[in-house]
């Protein structure tokens, strides 16, 4: 990726861009990203809330000690590797949840895009690649 990557608390500190009965273009939104990464909180619903990323490459190795991390793939191809299964593949509109505290890392084929439905103010500790990645 091309862009820093963001803090685990400038990640847990930000807020929806969008307030409540919002409509909420996520076409438009998806291509208003120019750079290699961008993973932004577009609503709150219930505690939890909706983001939406667009990224190249791959993010690096955490964990979310206090939620489950919902991904639904809209366009490309999302690999989501982890510590101690093997890797998934999702293509468009697959989805799968990753439950709290699993170690994981995304990878993007090509320009990716997913919406992720996780905890508001998700706890985010980055770790150290498993022995052998």
């Amino acid at each position: 990726m091309t862009k820093d990557l963001p803090s685990a608390d400038e990640y847990a500190a930000e807020t929806a861009r969008f307030s409540p009965l919002a409509v909420v273009d996520l076409q438009a939104l998806q291509r208003e990203v120019a750079g290699g990464y961008r993973n932004q909180v577009v609503l709150d619903v219930n505690g939890e809330c909706m983001r939406q990323s667009v990224f190249e490459g791959e993010y690096r190795w955490h964990r979310h000690p206090g939620t489950d991390e919902l991904f639904l793939v809209v366009s490309g191809e999302l690999h989501i590797e982890f510590e101690s299964a093997p890797e998934v593949v999702l293509r468009e509109w697959q989805c799968l949840v990753v439950p709290a505290g699993t170690v994981h890392r995304t990878r993007a084929v090509g320009r990716t895009v997913n919406v992720t439905f996780e905890r508001q103010g998700a706890e985010t500790e980055f770790v150290d690649p498993p022995p052998g990645r």
